[in-house]
């Protein structure tokens, strides 16, 4: 079962309804501060635009010290700032500003995990920012043991963590060598307990040669040097989702799969076949649909969800996020000049807006 992200307002015959709608459109119009959305309508979050904003980013990137290198663009001497003054607009409502003192009293003694590759670690990071930049004198811990990185914001004993599980099945170092086992999820007893769990997987699965981190895959009994990818990432998917069926309980957890978070390599996707991928792109992709179509793997992520019998809310940030060319680190991440980085996000940018949908969900 999946939810897609939308927002309604009950019907009624009352006209306070109405007083009540054109109220939250005047405060929402423009600035996106304030939900609005049509009675007896619902509004979907992910279709939409990005329109400049000056009151935004929503936090400056010198604050957050402890955020990672790779993805600090401005730190790594990115001169333009543009790419951090946008914001998300849906077609038929507005998001919900984000405010981190009442997400934090929101969440008060419980745990939000993020389980994926470093498209979770990028969004990890960027919810600890916007958080610690709502509470800046607010006392926090972070420490790391393994896989594992925990954010604790002592003051509302919230923990923000992350296991880094780039398949979420387990890959495992045998006699034979490194074997990538799509039907086993032993390393899911981190999840459990945890009151908010963000899944994601993808950027890994068509790793070849030297990055590849695994020698064999295996599928039940059966060990092969390499399969379809795209098949392998269905059965992986299809793992993890009879782990959440059977050990989840939607009263007590709320679940979300970050979607598939894109790459900007090939200009001419978006029509600039001459771009050196997304090396000094300083605007987003106009209008409200990417020409170069969305990538496959979202399709067979929906599919599995849509056969899962526990809720699951897909963060749809694929459509969104293809039109965001220009938010990449590029020269300005791990490598430098040695390197394009054209998968990962600066922060501030694109993920604080997945964080901001998942505010607005959690409202």
């Amino acid at each position: 079962m999946v939810t897609r992200l939308r927002y309604s307002l009950p019907p009624s015959s009352s006209t306070s309804w109405v007083v009540l709608l054109v109220v939250l459109v005047l405060a929402g119009a423009g600035n996106g501060e304030g939900y609005s959305g049509r009675v007896g309508g619902r509004c979907d979050l992910f279709s939409g635009h990005w329109v400049r904003d000056e009151s935004y980013p929503l936090y400056e990137e010198s604050r957050c010290q402890f955020v990672r290198h790779e993805f600090s663009c401005e730190r790594n001497g990115r001169p333009d700032r543009i790419y951090t003054h946008y914001r998300w607009q849906p077609l038929a409502c507005n998001l919900l500003r984000f405010n981190g003192r009442d997400f934090l009293r929101r969440m008060m003694g419980k745990s939000i995990m993020f389980v994926g590759d470093s498209l979770s670690l990028n969004q990890w990071q960027s919810l600890t920012c916007m958080l610690h930049s709502s509470v800046p004198n607010s006392n926090y811990t972070l420490t790391t043991t393994g896989s594992l990185s925990i954010f604790t914001f002592t003051d509302y004993k919230v923990k923000v963590m992350v296991d880094r599980s780039v398949y979420l099945v387990d890959l495992v170092r045998e006699d034979i060598g490194r074997v990538l086992k799509l039907n086993s999820i032993n390393g899911s007893h981190l999840w459990k307990g945890v009151d908010m769990l963000i899944f994601n997987t993808w950027h890994w699965w068509y790793r070849r040669g030297p990055t590849q981190p695994w020698d064999y895959i295996q599928v039940g009994n059966q060990i092969m040097k390499d399969m379809d990818r795209m098949k392998a990432f269905e059965i992986a998917l299809t793992t993890w989702s009879k782990w959440v069926d059977t050990n989840v309980d939607p009263s007590k957890v709320k679940v979300f799969f970050q979607g598939i978070s894109p790459s900007h390599y090939n200009g001419s996707l978006w029509g600039e076949p001459k771009a050196k991928g997304c090396l000094r792109q300083q605007m987003p992709v106009s209008g409200t649909t990417y020409p170069g179509g969305l990538p496959a793997a979202a399709a067979v992520l929906k599919s599995v969800l849509q056969r899962m019998k526990k809720p699951v809310t897909l963060l749809d940030i694929t459509s969104l996020s293809l039109m965001r060319k220009d938010a990449h680190p590029s020269i300005y991440g791990l490598s430098g000049e040695m390197g394009m980085d054209c998968s990962h996000w600066c922060l501030a940018g694109v993920p604080d807006t997945w964080n901001e949908i998942l505010y607005n969900l959690i409202l």
